[in-house]
C-alpha cells in the first residue's frame, strides 16, 4: 500500500463534498482533513474533497466568469444573509414592521435560544414568531416544533400559521392519541392545547414527555404558567419544567402580554422557567431587573413605528353616550335593586359555602342587569322557574348545589355561579313574580334606543363592533340591529357559537354561527355589524374595515374592556380608533366606573411622569387588583350616592396602583430589550418582497425559461427541468405567482413568492453554487467587492451563519453596503452588456491590489451588523469590474 497522499490541501482552502457541500479547511493530517462546513465540522477523508472556485484562484488565473451568474450568485449571497437576519423575505402574507424584524433578529442571534416577548395586545405575535420560525426552517435548524396554547387559541395558531407563512402544524386531537396510535410517533410540527395535555387521565402528559425533542417550543398565553408561593405550580407549569429536565426542549419562546400579574415570586418563576441561570423566584429581585434585558422584549403600542420612524399607533378615542331609565326601568330597577340588597342581608347571617354560594349568585344578578332587562328578566324567569321545582312541599330551602338558572347566561367570569340554586330570602319565589312582572312591563330598552340613534346619528354606513358579556343581551342587540338596518346586517360571536331568539324570517329562532365565519364575513364587509361576548374579545381580529366599537354594557373588571379594544385597535388599522361607552350615569355601575377610570389615569400619569418612554400601566395594575377585588367594588358600592360613595371609593382602592405598582411597573418595563427606531431603524432592511422579483426572473432566464404575466400581473412560466428533478413535488407548470403580501383568497399563501417557497429555494441554492468569482460589466463605474463576514469561533451558537457586504470606493472613498442596500444595488446592474470574458478597464487597479485595499477598508471600519460574532472574520467572496470599450 502506498503511503503517498495525493491531496493536500492548505489551511483556509475553500473545498467542496459530495455530502456535506462547501467548507474550509481546517487543518490536514496525514489522509484526513478537518474541514467547517455549514453543517458543522466534520473529519473527512481528503481524497473526498475537491478545491471550490474563490476568488483568490480567479485572479490569480485571470478568469472572468459569467456576468448574469456572478449577478445572481451575489443576490443570492446577499437574499440569504438578510433573510438569516431578519426574516424579511419569508412569505408572511401582511406587511411587516420594523419592530417585528428586529424581535425576529434579537430572537435569532443565538441558538439555542430563549425569550418572551411581551409585546402590547395587536402588535402581531403570531407575524414575529413566522418571522422566527421562516429562516429556521428554511435552514433546517428547527425540524421539530410545538406550539402550546390556550384550548381556543390553538385553531387560530395553527389557521394563521397557514395563510400567513404557509407553515402547516398538524393540530393534537385527543381522539387520535392513545397507547395503540400514539400522536407524538408522526407528528413532528404540531399545536396543542396546554389545558388538554397538563394532566395525564389518559397517558397523553407521559406521552408527550417520553416524544423525542423539540427543536423549538413555542408557549401562547404564558402567563398560564404560574408559579405561586403558597400553591406551588400550576401543572401546565409543571409541564413545562418536567418537558426541560427531560431534555426535550432546545430552544423556548414565551408570549404574554402581562407577564407580571402582581407577585415578583410569580413573574420570577416564570423567568426561571425560561432561563434558570439568570431566574429564580427565590433569589434577590433587584440583582435580577439587570438581567431582564438578556431575556425579555417589550414594545408597546405608543413607540412602535414604520420604517420612516412614524408612529403607527393612534391613542384611542373613548367617549361616554348617556341616556336615562323610562319611569318602568326605574320601577324595575329599584325594585331589583331592593331585592338584591335584602338578599346580601340574608347571605351575611349565614357563614361558609352557603353564604358563599348566594352572593355568588347575587353579584351575577347585578351583572345582568346592568347589561339589559332582556338579560336580568330571562335570568330571573329561569332561575323562578328552578327553584319552584326544587322547593319541598313544606316549603324548606333549595339545595345549595343544585344547578343553576343562570348558567346560559352567565360569562367566562361567573362559571362558578353556574351551579348554584339557593334561595336568597324566605319569600323569593314571590318576589321574583314581582320582578318578572314589573320587567315584562317594559316595552322598549332605553339603552338599545340610545344605541340606535348613535349608529343612525355619528356611525353612518361604518361597521361597528359591540361588545356584551350576556347572550341575551346579544341576541337583544342583533333583532334591534336588524329591524332598524335590515335583516342579516349583522352576525355574533359568542363561547358556543349559537344564540336562542333571534327573529328570522322564519320567526324566532335559535342560530348557529362558527367564529371563523363570522369574523370573516365581518372582516370583509359581507356584515356591518358584529356583536360580540367576551369570547371575542381574545385571540381574533376585526380591523380590517372597523374602526368603531360600542360597549353595550361594562364589565366589572377593567382589563376585559382593554381586550375588547384590542379586537380593532391592533397592527392593520388604518383608522383613528373611536371607542364608545353606553352607560346610566344614575347606575351604581356607572359611578364606579367613573371613579376608576380617573384613579386608574392618575396611576398612569405617575408612571408617565417615572419613565422615559409612555408605557400602558392598567395591566399591571388590574392583575394586582385581581377579579374579587372589583367585584367587591361594585357590590360594595350599592346603595351609596354621592359625597358618601367617593369618600367610600377612596378608602376602599387607597392600595390599587400604590407606589409598589409604580416601582415594579418601572423596574420591569425599564429593564427590558426593546425596539428603538432611533438607535436602531436605520440596520433595518428598508426592502420587502418585490426586490426578489428581478433575481427570481433572472435565474428562470439564465434557465431559458420565458417568463410571461398574467391578466392580474402574476408570473407564468414552465419550470426548468433541473428544478423539476430535485422534487416530485415540483409542478411543470406556474401561473399568478407574485411578490405581494397582500394577496387575498383561499389558495393566497401558495402563490406568494419568497424565501421558503421551494420555487425560491431552488433559485438561491442554484445561484450560490455558481462558480463565478469575478466578472467584468460594461454599465459599472466603480469596482465592487463583495465579502463574507464569519464568526471565527465555532460553536457560538447564533442563528446567522455569515453577513454579506458590499466595498466599493466612490470619488476617493470607501463606501460599505449592506446586504439589503447590496441587493438593491445588484437590482439595478444589468448584465446583458458586460463582457464574458474580457478584462476590465485599463485605468482601473489590478484585482490583487483592488481586493488587498477593500479588504483593509472594511476590516478597520467594521459594520455594526458584525457585532454578533464574537470573532468576526472579513472574507473576500467576489469581484465586479468595470468593463470599457
Amino acid at each position: 500500500m502506498s503511503d503517498t497522499i495525493d491531496q493536500v490541501f492548505e489551511q483556509d482552502t475553500v473545498v467542496s463534498h459530495a455530502r456535506h457541500g462547501d467548507g474550509r479547511v481546517l487543518a490536514q493530517t496525514g489522509d484526513l482533513a478537518i474541514v467547517e462546513f455549514a453543517g458543522g465540522i466534520q473529519r473527512v477523508p481528503a481524497a473526498e474533497l475537491r478545491a471550490a472556485a474563490s476568488l483568490a484562484g480567479a485572479i490569480g488565473e485571470g478568469r472572468f466568469g459569467d456576468p448574469t451568474e456572478a449577478v445572481l450568485r451575489a443576490q443570492a449571497l446577499a437574499i440569504t444573509s438578510v433573510n438569516d437576519q431578519w426574516g424579511v423575505f419569508s412569505r408572511s402574507r401582511v406587511q411587516i414592521l420594523p419592530h417585528q424584524l428586529w424581535v425576529c433578529r434579537k430572537v435569532t442571534n443565538a441558538w439555542p435560544f430563549r425569550w418572551l416577548v411581551a409585546d402590547d395586545v395587536g402588535l402581531g405575535k403570531t407575524i414575529e414568531a413566522g418571522l422566527i420560525l421562516m429562516p429556521l426552517l428554511a435552514s433546517g435548524r428547527v425540524r421539530r416544533l410545538l406550539v402550546l396554547a390556550p384550548a381556543k387559541l390553538v385553531p387560530q395558531w395553527r389557521s394563521r400559521l397557514k395563510s400567513m407563512f404557509d407553515i402547516r402544524l398538524q393540530q393534537y386531537a385527543s381522539a387520535a392519541d392513545g397507547e395503540r396510535n400514539n400522536f407524538w410517533d408522526t407528528a413532528s410540527m404540531a399545536v396543542a392545547s396546554f389545558h388538554t395535555l397538563r394532566a395525564d387521565g389518559r397517558g397523553a402528559r407521559s406521552r408527550l414527555l417520553e416524544a423525542d425533542p423539540w427543536d423549538l417550543v413555542i408557549v401562547d398565553e404564558a402567563h398560564h404558567l404560574n408559579l405561586d408561593e403558597r400553591g406551588g405550580d400550576t401543572l401546565a407549569f409543571s409541564l413545562l419544567k418536567e418537558m426541560q429536565e427531560r431534555g426535550r426542549i432546545e430552544s423556548l419562546l414565551l408570549f404574554t402580554g402581562t407577564p407580571h400579574r402582581g407577585k415578583d415570586y410569580g413573574f420570577f418563576g416564570l423567568m426561571g422557567l425560561l432561563r434558570p441561570d439568570l431566574f429564580n423566584p427565590e433569589a434577590d429581585r433587584d440583582g435580577q431587573l439587570a438581567a431582564l434585558p438578556h431575556a425579555m422584549i417589550r414594545n408597546n403600542k405608543a413607540t412602535v413605528t414604520d420604517l420612516k420612524g412614524e408612529k403607527l399607533f393612534k391613542p384611542v378615542a373613548t367617549e361616554n353616550r348617556d341616556y336615562s331609565y323610562s319611569a318602568a326601568e326605574d320601577h324595575f330597577y329599584r325594585t331589583l335593586s331592593d331585592f338584591i340588597m335584602d338578599g346580601r342581608a340574608y347571605a351575611s347571617s349565614l357563614f361558609g359555602r352557603a353564604q358563599t354560594a348566594r352572593m355568588l349568585v347575587l353579584i351575577t344578578l347585578q351583572k345582568l342587569a346592568a347589561s339589559s332587562t332582556a338579560a336580568i328578566l330571562s335570568a330571573l324567569s329561569k332561575r323562578r322557574a328552578k327553584l319552584k321545582g326544587l322547593l319541598t312541599e313544606g316549603g324548606k330551602r333549595a339545595g345549595d348545589s343544585a344547578s343553576s338558572s343562570l348558567g346560559e347566561e352567565l360569562n367566562e367570569g361567573d362559571e362558578e355561579a353556574a351551579e348554584i340554586a339557593a334561595l336568597l330570602m324566605e319569600d323569593e319565589v314571590s318576589r321574583l313574580d314581582e320582578l318578572i312582572e314589573l320587567g315584562s312591563a317594559i316595552a322598549d330598552e332605553t339603552k338599545i334606543m340610545r344605541l340606535l340613534d348613535l349608529i343612525e346619528s355619528e356611525l353612518h354606513d361604518e361597521q361597528v363592533l359591540l361588545f356584551t358579556e350576556y347572550k341575551a343581551t346579544q341576541a337583544l342587540v342583533l333583532n334591534a340591529l336588524h329591524r332598524r338596518f335590515g335583516q342579516n346586517t349583522g352576525t355574533f360571536i359568542n363561547g358556543d357559537e349559537r344564540l336562542e331568539g333571534v327573529w328570522t324570517d322564519s320567526g324566532k329562532q335559535a342560530l348557529s354561527v362558527g367564529r371563523d365565519w363570522a369574523a370573516d364575513a365581518f372582516n370583509t364587509g359581507k356584515v356591518r355589524f358584529m356583536i360580540s361576548t367576551e369570547a371575542g374579545g381574545e385571540g381574533i381580529d376585526l380591523q380590517e374595515r372597523c374602526s368603531k366599537l360600542i360597549h353595550v354594557d361594562m364589565p366589572w373588571n377593567p382589563m376585559r374592556l382593554h381586550q375588547r379594544v384590542g379586537r380593532i385597535s391592533r397592527y392593520g388599522q388604518r383608522h383613528s380608533v373611536r371607542v364608545f361607552l353606553l352607560r346610566n350615569p344614575d347606575t351604581v355601575e356607572a359611578r364606579i366606573w367613573g371613579l376608576l377610570t380617573a384613579k386608574l389615569e392618575r396611576i398612569q400619569a405617575a408612571l408617565t411622569n417615572a419613565m422615559e418612554e409612555r408605557e400602558d400601566i392598567t395591566q399591571l395594575v388590574i392583575g394586582i387588583a385581581g377579579e374579587s377585588f372589583f367585584n367587591e367594588l361594585y357590590v360594595g358600592a350599592e346603595g351609596r350616592r354621592g359625597e358618601k360613595l367617593s369618600a367610600w371609593f377612596d378608602e376602599k382602592t387607597a392600595t390599587l396602583g400604590g407606589q409598589d405598582v409604580i416601582d415594579t411597573a418601572r423596574d420591569l418595563f425599564g429593564n427590558v430589550a426593546r425596539f428603538d427606531f432611533q438607535s436602531v431603524g436605520r440596520d433595518v432592511p428598508k426592502i420587502d418582497l418585490p426586490a426578489l422579483e428581478q433575481f427570481f426572473v433572472g435565474a428562470l432566464q439564465r434557465n431559458s425559461r420565458r417568463v410571461t404575466r398574467d391578466s392580474e400581473g402574476g408570473l407564468e412560466f414552465l419550470t426548468p427541468d433541473s428544478w423539476r428533478e430535485r422534487s416530485w413535488s415540483v409542478a411543470d407548470r406556474y401561473k399568478g405567482l407574485v411578490f405581494e403580501r397582500n394577496l387575498k383568497g383561499e389558495k393566497a399563501a401558495a402563490r406568494v413568492l419568497g424565501v421558503g417557497h421551494q420555487l425560491m429555494d431552488m433559485a438561491l441554492g442554484e445561484a450560490r453554487g455558481f462558480e463565478t468569482r469575478m466578472a467584468a460589466f460594461s454599465e459599472l463605474t466603480e469596482a465592487l467587492l463583495i465579502v463574507t463576514v464569519e464568526d471565527g469561533i465555532t460553536g457560538a451558537g447564533g442563528t446567522t451563519r455569515r453577513l454579506v457586504f458590499g466595498v466599493m470606493e466612490q470619488e476617493g472613498a470607501t463606501t460599505i453596503l449592506r446586504d439589503w442596500e447590496l441587493i438593491e444595488w445588484l437590482n439595478g446592474v444589468s448584465a446583458r452588456k458586460a463582457s464574458r470574458k474580457d478584462a476590465p478597464a485599463t485605468d482601473v487597479p489590478s484585482p490583487t491590489q483592488l481586493t488587498s485595499r477593500l479588504l483593509a477598508a472594511i476590516r478597520a471600519a467594521m459594520p455594526p451588523a458584525t457585532i454578533i460574532f464574537a470573532r468576526p472574520i472579513v472574507r473576500p467572496e467576489m469581484l465586479l469590474l468595470p468593463q470599457r470599450p
